[in-house]
């Protein structure tokens, strides 16, 4: 009986859960005219012109691939940064560590909106408004403490003596670190990635505000599409479906690393 209270409440939840993705797959599959004339729960005349329309039309499938740029950018920088100073962290006390961690950690915890300003002043002096660039490093401001605190996580569960060992055996820092620390945190590595990832994917203040055309993203193209008649809602919902691509197969490569990620680190 528990059992099936169990399966039940899991059924439900799980319908809860995909009701929404169901929904917005229901309303990409119909015309904006369809679905303002009647509502109706599966398309009884479906289409893919809102899907054909997207990946035809510039300033659509650009966002996409804008998109995919600088969230690239900042997932590169973020783990590359952040590796070191992990390490720094786990290995070594220093003065001020622990102010410093928790100083990271404020950053993190500080709305977007708060920098807004500062980095719309500090990119257009240096001409950088409107760059994939400039977007990626504005979401290091908060993806770094992120990726920090849970790499330092994983790293504090590796014994100091595989270190020691290393240096005994004639192993250099560099080759040390790239060879045989590094393997050892992959998990933490591809749970860091995926939260990096996902951040500056959803992300719409910074992304929407310090570009223009060249490097729009596709949550900015969403937001301004909007015609004589008002919101075309099957276009945005095709939109939608194809904006959670990507985070589904990133999710899907790092799925047995966020299984350990949750299991051993600070996730």
């Amino acid at each position: 009986m528990r059992i099936q209270k169990r399966t039940i409440g899991l059924i439900v939840y799980l319908v809860l859960l995909l009701l929404p993705i169901y929904w917005m797959l229901n309303m990409s599959l119909r015309s904006n005219a369809d679905i303002l004339n009647a509502f109706a729960l599966y398309p009884k005349d479906p289409t893919l012109t809102n899907y054909v329309k997207i990946f035809t039309e510039e300033s659509w499938y650009s966002g996409y691939v804008n998109s995919l740029i600088y969230v690239s950018i900042n997932t590169a920088i973020a783990l590359l940064t952040a590796l070191p100073a992990a390490y720094a962290f786990s290995r070594y006390r220093f003065l001020g560590d622990k102010h410093m961690f928790f100083w990271l950690l404020t950053n993190r915890m500080a709305p977007p909106a708060v920098f807004l300003l500062p980095f719309f002043q500090l990119y257009s002096t240096f001409g950088l408004i409107d760059t994939h660039i400039a977007v990626a490093i504005s979401h290091c401001l908060f993806n770094v403490p992120l990726a920090v605190w849970i790499l330092e996580g994983f790293m504090s569960g590796v014994p100091r003596e595989i270190d020691e060992t290393a240096y005994i055996d004639g192993y250099s820092f560099p080759r040390f670190f790239a060879t045989i620390f590094v393997p050892l945190i992959r998990t933490g590595i591809g749970v860091t990635a995926f939260f990096c990832f996902m951040f500056s994917w959803v992300e719409l203040l910074l992304a929407r505000t310090l570009t223009v055309t060249n490097a729009k993203p596709i949550a900015a193209v969403m937001t301004r599409t909007v015609s004589a008649t008002g919101l075309d809602w099957g276009l945005l919902a095709a939109a939608g479906i194809l904006t959670i691509v990507p985070g589904a197969l990133v999710i899907w490569f790092v799925r047995n690393y966020m299984a350990k990620g949750f299991a051993l680190g600070r996730v």
